[in-house]
């Protein structure tokens, strides 16, 4: 499966791998897994209006918007670390979703990332999850999330001109 293309298709972009804010890497491979550090719903370090709490500072639509982006910056991150030939499968994903006080629907805003991890990884974007809310989050970003990968053989078969498989 060629990820990047997936995401071309879905008419999205694979983000840089998002530099780390301390000591620390984006992502760890220990054999077949990756795991990679909490992502914020950043383009190059910038949070754009993706900050604050929902629903005050916004709407949970825009906020599942933002779980998103924090898994395509997941996925950069996991793909930082493949070798040619592999690919990824979602196994687990943690989202933290920085709300107000009465707000109980953070699985709705983590569904953003689930949905789209389907999407992009087919029947391999099916994954263990969990939805948090949480007062503050780094740089006031409104999600965070962190992912765990593991590592597959690429599946897919090159079809030759005359459309023969190899």
């Amino acid at each position: 499966m060629d990820i990047q293309k997936k995401i071309e298709e879905l008419g999205l972009f694979l983000p840089a791998c998002p530099k780390p804010l301390a000591s620390y890497v984006p992502a760890n491979r220990i054999d077949n897994l990756i795991y990679v550090s909490g992502q914020l719903p950043s383009i190059k370090g910038d949070l754009g209006s993706y900050v604050g709490s929902v629903p005050s500072s916004m709407s949970p639509e825009v906020a599942a918007r933002a779980a998103g982006l924090c898994l395509l910056n997941s996925i950069a991150a996991a793909m930082s670390v493949l070798q040619p030939g592999e690919t990824l499968k979602l196994v687990q994903m943690q989202g933290f979703i920085q709300s107000d006080p009465d707000f109980h629907e953070q699985a709705a805003i983590l569904n953003g990332a689930s949905n789209l991890a389907v999407k992009i990884f087919e029947r391999n974007g099916y994954h263990a999850r969990t939805a948090v809310g949480v007062s503050t989050l780094p740089k006031n970003a409104v999600v965070e999330l962190s992912c765990i990968f593991q590592v597959i053989a690429d599946e897919s078969k090159f079809t030759g001109r005359n459309d023969w498989l190899l």
